[in-house]
């Protein structure tokens, strides 16, 4: 499915794309989660990769005046989770996303928009 981003996955998308990550995709969650709208997911090649790209996200994310709700893995560098309210990012190790597999325990829900496949 493609349909236009909201401002804040748009921003998110944007953000880690001028970091150079790659396989971007959002997933549609509206209809399936109390939590949020929707899952942001992309990888990094290096701990020092992904950390640059949830730098990329907060620092844009900040500049809206906003506060992410949480920030967890950060340190660790292989899966970051940032939430965003409407919007959780998933910024992982390329290594552990293809380990721990989101895009197929959520494979029945629309993707939003695929970046960088």
């Amino acid at each position: 499915m493609r349909e236009k981003l909201s401002a804040l996955q748009q921003l998110a998308v944007d953000s880690a794309a001028e970091k150079k990550a790659f396989d971007i995709l959002i997933l549609d969650l509206r209809n399936r989660s109390d939590l949020t709208d929707a899952f942001m997911i992309c990888s990094g090649n290096s701990k020092v990769h992904v950390q640059s790209i949830v730098d990329a996200i907060l620092d844009k994310y900040y500049q809206t005046r906003n506060k992410p709700f949480a920030v967890e893995g950060y340190s660790g560098g292989t899966w970051v989770v940032v939430d965003l309210g409407d919007l959780i990012v998933h910024v992982f190790h390329k290594k552990a996303r293809l380990h721990y597999d989101l895009e197929r325990l959520w494979g029945d829900v629309p993707v939003i928009k695929a970046v960088g496949q």
